[in-house]
């Protein structure tokens, strides 16, 4: 079983507006109610793609209850702590759509207070998993958490020898490199602000990959947007591959996505190159759609690029 882990999922409100303008009423092109959160759009595309999971997590008030319902909805096994204060928070995503471009804007919620009890729970939930498992960790955790949740939760799993995955950056993903995570997901722009340098060349982005296996780190996924994405494997390979083409329609969960792809690719086949083109062919059909990756998309993106 894959478990994914979200600290502060959401219901993700995403509209599209024909050229957004700041102080003036816009009416919305579309307008769509998903399940947020990176763990979250982890789990969708990978019940998508076929492969079973479990969405851990918390969630919390009216917004918790309509969250678990859309997941188990889509299929997906939900076990998450219920929190007592506060609610699932809403995240509004904005694609403005212009003549010759898309710019989207985030407005994201708070989420509900998490309490030590609470995080009692979801550990004693992680008492279940066992080594065949894989644990995927996403995204950032809410500002009453202490950044060590991360190490704590990793620290427990090698103990285990129980597989996981990392999406996260800065001081999160530097916590939790000592335990060899499978996988980490860093874009250029997440490797500048991890490693606190600056990235001009693939030869830099390869070279801050290494130093990222230096660290502990077993496989690292470099997403590079529309140029597709970099991959530095366990034993040592530089692997690279173009993305699709496509329009770009909304990019929210396309970089959740590559990991679900990667992670369906490599179990299908254990061929690390077979897992990057999957990757990228979940993270693109992500990003041509309004809604995540479906299986009939990536199969057909996945013909572009193997």
């Amino acid at each position: 079983m894959i478990y994914t882990i979200t600290f502060n999922p959401a219901l993700d409100y995403i509209v599209q507006v024909e050229n957004f303008k700041i102080d003036e009423i816009n009416r919305t092109k579309t307008e769509t109610i998903l399940p947020g959160g990176k763990g979250l759009n982890v789990s969708i595309v990978l019940k998508n793609l076929g492969m079973e999971n479990t969405a851990l997590g918390f969630t919390a008030g009216f917004t918790g209850e309509e969250l678990i319902k859309k997941l188990e909805k889509k299929g997906i096994r939900t076990n998450f702590v219920k929190v007592k204060e506060g609610f699932t928070r809403i995240n509004i995503k904005i694609s403005s759509i212009g003549k010759d471009k898309v710019e989207e804007t985030a407005l994201n919620g708070s989420g509900p207070k998490i309490t030590e009890e609470d995080i009692e729970k979801l550990f004693k939930k992680l008492d279940n998993v066992t080594i065949e498992d894989v644990v995927i960790l996403s995204g950032s955790v809410p500002k009453n958490i202490s950044k060590e949740i991360y190490r704590k939760i990793c620290k427990k799993l090698s103990e285990k020898k129980i597989t996981f995955v990392v999406d996260s950056t800065q001081e999160l993903l530097m916590n939790v490199l000592e335990y060899k995570p499978f996988l980490i997901k860093p874009n250029k722009e997440e490797l500048e602000e991890t490693l606190k340098c600056k990235i001009e060349s693939r030869e830099d982005i390869v070279n801050a990959a290494k130093e990222l296996k230096k660290l502990g780190a077993q496989n690292i996924l470099v997403s590079l947007g529309k140029e597709g994405a970099l991959l530095l494997t366990k034993d040592d390979k530089v692997l690279y591959s173009k993305a699709p083409e496509g329009k770009i329609v909304n990019t929210v969960g396309s970089g959740d996505s590559m990991v679900a792809g990667f992670l369906v690719g490599y179990y299908k086949t254990k061929d690390y190159e077979y897992a990057l083109k999957t990757g990228i062919a979940a993270g693109s059909a992500s990003a041509f759609s309004i809604e995540l990756a479906t299986k009939e998309d990536v199969e057909l993106l996945l013909k572009q690029l193997v």
